[in-house]
Formats: structure tokens, sequence, C-alpha cells
């Protein structure tokens, strides 16, 4: 949880993420149901700007503040939401989505502006972080401190 000191407004990155994971979860429900694509054609639009400004304002919240007690985690559920999103930008570009290009031709240069903030935030978030499975546990007592400490401290 991240709290914003200057707006007295707290951002819970994992609530947040969770509601936008079932957002793009609904989106891509509407793109294998047979509906009326016109109906949700602009509200789909709105809501995968959406999804891309709540991702925006994480992703520089996360950049913002270096001391986040699990950031390795922060970066990890934001990476994943964001891999979440491509995935739906991927189907709804696919030949056979209901928003053909052919329909809504718009729509794909939506989506390839979309797919560029997405790989912009991404690389942000990798670059900010070492993964967990990478970081080295530093001693916090050398070897030869160790064995000075236990050595004096053995009486026979």
């Amino acid at each position: 949880m991240f709290y914003n000191i200057t707006m007295n407004k707290c951002i819970n990155f994992e609530d947040t993420i969770y509601i936008l994971n079932v957002r793009i979860r609904m989106i891509r429900d509407l793109l294998h149901l047979d509906t009326d694509v016109n109906l949700f054609y602009s509200q789909t639009l709105a809501d995968l700007q959406f999804i891309a400004n709540a991702l925006d304002t994480l992703t520089t919240k996360y950049l913002e503040n270096l001391k986040f007690l699990d950031r390795e985690v922060e970066a990890d559920n934001i990476l994943d939401a964001e891999w979440q999103y491509s995935q739906l930008m991927n189907e709804i570009t696919n030949n056979s989505s209901l928003f053909s290009q052919a329909q809504f031709p718009q729509m794909a240069a939506f989506i390839v502006k979309l797919q560029k903030e997405s790989t912009k935030r991404k690389n942000q978030v990798e670059g900010s972080y070492v993964p967990a499975e990478n970081t080295k546990l530093e001693s916090v007592v050398s070897n030869a401190e160790l064995n000075g400490l236990l050595g004096s401290a053995i009486i026979f």
C-alpha cells in the first residue's frame, strides 16, 4: 500500500490491480460473446483508455517511491497487469475479433498507441528493480568477523 502524503490519499496497489484485471477479463468476455459490438464499441474504447491511465498512475507512483516494503511484489503485480492488458489488446487486433478493422478502422491505430504506452511502462518498471530471484542476500557480518566472534566466544 502506498500513501501519497501530498494528497492524503491511499493507493492500494493490490486492490487496484485486482479491479483492473477484472475489467480486462470483462472486455475479454465481451470479445467471446455474441453481442452487438456497436452497442459496446465506445465504452470499450473508454475502458481501454481508463485501464491505460490507471496503469500509468500506478507505474508513476511505483517509480516515485523507492521505499516500498514489497517493491518487487508490487513490480511483479504491475507487470502481470500489463501482460494481461497486452494479451487483451492482441485479442482485439486479432482478425477474428468482434472489432474488425473493416468495421472499426480507427481501432487499430488506437490499439497501437496503447501498446506503445504499455511497452514504455513495462520497460520503466523492469528497469527500476531487480527481480526477487536475482537478488543475493548480503551478509551483515563477514565470514572473518563471524569466525573471530565465534573463536573468541569458545572457552576451554
